[in-house]
């Protein structure tokens, strides 16, 4: 079974709706575990469990962290929007994540770079590379005029919305695009030693934009993100 998570109920709702339920079973089985709805059922004809984990990188570890104890997923698949990072992705373009790092942990005055965490043997979480390149391939069938670009994802708990603080983060982290839940989810899945992918449309441009463009492309990011994750049930 793969689990998959969105932040937003835009995001689930859509693929709720094509999703079919398991064995006899005409509609997808709803359980409610730590104040989220986790709905198990099929899509595109394989067994999934999908979960809106609500916005911010502590929903997102909770959702993550049911998944892998009370459903015990193969893999973890986290669908979304984000902020674009760099020049060359534009708004309506799709990220696949070669890793994820959480840009808000900073405990420099203990010594660390900013993103480490200390007495942890990992902070930079790498995302699994052949749901990667499933990703990509359904994406270009099901997207062809989207871009595709492999990158880091970079998470915490802030909507990036300033121009300054978008350059201190690509100086910080080279990361491709910033949003509120990828790496917490990526960290979980680590600790729990269950490949994941974070795919991201890109909404805005993550600068002194972001409030006028976040609300004009979101829903054509999350189309985009939709056709993508049952696409790739497909070929998984």
């Amino acid at each position: 079974m793969i689990g998959i998570i969105g932040a937003m109920d835009k995001e689930v709702d859509d693929l709720k709706a094509v999703m079919s339920g398991l064995g006899e079973e005409s509609q997808p089985k709803v359980e409610k575990h730590a104040g989220m709805e986790f709905w198990t059922g099929t899509l595109s004809g394989h067994e999934v469990v999908l979960v809106r984990s609500g916005i911010g990188k502590v929903n997102a570890a909770v959702a993550a962290e049911a998944l892998a104890a009370i459903f015990n997923v193969r893999a973890i698949i986290n669908t979304g929007i984000a902020g674009s990072l760099d020049a060359d992705i534009d708004i309506g373009d799709i990220v696949l994540s070669t890793d994820a790092l959480e840009h808000d942990m900073n405990v420099k005055g203990l010594g660390y770079e900013r993103g480490i965490i200390p007495d942890q043997e990992e902070s930079i979480y790498v995302a699994d590379e052949k749901l990667r390149g499933v990703a990509k391939t359904a994406c270009e069938k099901v997207c062809p005029d989207v871009k595709v670009f492999e990158g880091r994802v970079v998470s915490g708990d802030i909507f990036v919305s300033e121009k300054d603080m978008k350059d201190k983060m690509i100086a910080s982290f080279s990361g491709m695009c910033t949003e509120m839940e990828g790496a917490a989810i990526a960290h979980t899945a680590w600790l729990n030693q269950i490949p994941y992918l974070i795919i991201r449309s890109i909404s805005d441009k993550a600068d002194d934009s972001a409030e006028m463009d976040y609300p004009t492309f979101q829903k054509k990011a999350i189309e985009n993100s939709v056709k993508l994750v049952t696409e790739m049930m497909k070929m998984l």
